[in-house]
């Protein structure tokens, strides 16, 4: 085999390779934490006000297991008050097991769901809360069995 056969192979090979990057590449889903991540970006300012609000109570927000129920305990300081928000349990890699509930704790601040609501896997759980007027928010690791 002379050069010139050695040459052809090597394009034929490289061309091969970059044909299959290519297709590869065009295959590959890439999915954004939210639809509309770049509005949600501008309002990022409250996401860290309300990080520094939620670290300045005696406790963070608290996640518990027992048997199949999963159990939210927020700090003492949320006790008897009106609190409202939402709770995401968010699956970074498979956005169907995404799931976003509506918060409504006890006036113990405890809130208890099934743990067949989410399928198994690991979570970054983040709890966007507003109580006395004002926004709180934690983001909480979560392994589902």
């Amino acid at each position: 085999m002379n050069w010139g056969n050695k040459i052809l192979i090597a394009f034929i090979v490289f061309g091969t390779g970059m044909t299959f990057l290519v297709i590869r590449s065009m295959q590959t889903n890439f999915d954004l934490v939210e639809k509309d991540y770049y509005k949600k970006e501008i309002g990022y300012q409250e996401i860290i006000d309300g990080t520094k609000r939620a670290n300045a109570l005696t406790s963070t927000a608290e996640f518990s297991k027992h048997e199949n129920v999963i159990r939210l305990k927020l700090p003492p300081e949320m006790k008897n008050k009106t609190v409202t928000g939402e709770i995401w349990f968010y699956c970074a890699y498979d956005e169907k097991k995404d799931k976003k509930i509506e918060l409504k704790v006890t006036a113990d601040g405890l809130q208890e769901f099934q743990q067949n609501i989410i399928s198994p896997g690991n979570y970054t759980v983040k709890i966007n809360w507003t109580a006395g007027g004002k926004n709180y928010y934690a983001e909480k690791p979560l392994t589902v069995f």
